[in-house]
């Protein structure tokens, strides 16, 4: 193995990533070294490594990157269940697991909780980014045993860099209660997250998804995924809740994930949450900052839940590649763009673009 490692990093925020060559780095005896051959790209990434968000940065120079995946390089003396080799996909999810949260359980609730290689979400969540320094823009990488996804053999490196996104749409969709039968409106279909959802959805056994969006190429591309299964609305064409009633015989959805994201028109999740049948649940994924106007009136007396859902867990993570394996979550329709370390910033640039929700925009560390 090699003694040094090149690796991206942020050295002053809203300025472009610089690529650095540093020691490889020795795992604890209790963590593992990971190899990373592909580390997803996001949009929103260009707005945290600005540093003029509420995220809290790692100390700078930063190495940064999130969603990698590898294959395993080195274990910790200590490590008795991961093996040199084995292909896995890091969740980047940091617990303290010491707080009230995590000592019952509810790892994604941790008051110091933060995203290795992005940012903490409290002042004191620095700690645990100090913890696990490098981020997936890195040839290696450390991280606990129990963030590990074991991947099979027919997900790839580069799909595998996209579960970030799709597990955060599994983890909505687990917690609506969604499989057989379902119905299930995707606000924000034609999105990262939408697609996921989508694809989810369909390998979860939902009957019937209605999606709206804006892109009318992505539309169409959803629709063909299951013409039977999919309808699609692109956003003005008609007034949703008519169109929502009309495709559900007037009763509304099951299910409502709202994939709105920052600066989204709060207005199209009103008339969506407008569309739900009585008992019915809508869930917020895409971190819609605008105010929203409910009538508590009427979630009292239909019964109707809005929740929050926040990324997902490592379990869920093995869950989505059993699915992957068993050929129900069908993860061949990402179309992946690649690029090598050194054009970092140029797939900053790119994902910035927001390409479509089919588009998977990774980073190759090995190229």
């Amino acid at each position: 193995m090699a003694m040094t490692m090149r690796l991206a990093r942020l050295h002053v925020p809203g300025q472009p990533l610089r690529i650095d060559t540093v020691p490889v780095p020795q795992p604890r005896s209790r963590d593992v070294l990971v190899q990373v051959r592909a580390c997803g790209v996001i949009p929103n990434m260009n707005a945290i490594f600005s540093g003029q968000l509420w995220n809290h940065l790692p100390p700078l120079p930063a190495s940064v990157g999130l969603d990698a995946s590898g294959t395993v390089a080195m274990v910790g003396d200590e490590v008795t269940d991961v093996r040199v080799g084995e292909r896995v996909y890091v969740n980047p999810w940091l617990s303290c697991g010491t707080c009230a949260y995590c000592r019952k359980g509810a790892s994604l609730l941790c008051s110091a909780a933060g995203f290795q290689g992005y940012f903490g979400f409290f002042p004191h969540s620095l700690w645990q980014l100090a913890d696990y320094p490098f981020g997936g823009f890195s040839e290696y990488m450390t991280a606990s045993p129990a963030r590990l996804v074991r991947l099979p053999d027919n997900v790839t490196f580069d799909q595998a860099a996209r579960f970030g996104y799709l597990g955060t749409s599994f983890a909505a969709l687990r917690l609506a209660g969604v499989g057989g039968g379902s119905s299930v409106a995707v606000n924000g279909i034609t999105g990262t997250l939408g697609v996921g959802a989508t694809l989810l959805a369909l390998g979860m056994g939902a009957a019937s998804i209605l999606g709206f969006g804006r892109n009318r190429d992505v539309l169409a591309q959803l629709k063909a995924l299951a013409p039977d299964r999919i309808e699609v609305l692109c956003l003005g064409d008609e007034p949703i809740v008519e169109w929502v009633r009309r495709h559900t015989g007037g009763l509304g959805v099951d299910v409502l994930i709202d994939c709105s994201g920052r600066g989204a028109d709060a207005a199209n999740t009103a008339a969506a949450l407008d569309g739900l049948k009585r008992g019915a649940i809508a869930i917020n994924i895409g971190a819609l900052t605008q105010a929203l106007p409910i009538a508590p009136i009427r979630f009292m007396t239909a019964r109707l839940q809005f929740r929050g859902s926040n990324w997902f867990t490592t379990g869920e993570g093995e869950l989505m590649a059993a699915m992957a394996k068993a050929a129900i979550l069908d993860l061949s329709k990402l179309q992946t763009r690649a690029y090598p370390l050194d054009g970092i910033n140029d797939a900053l640039a790119a994902v910035q673009k927001r390409p479509g929700g089919f588009v998977n925009i990774v980073v190759n560390p090995d190229r």
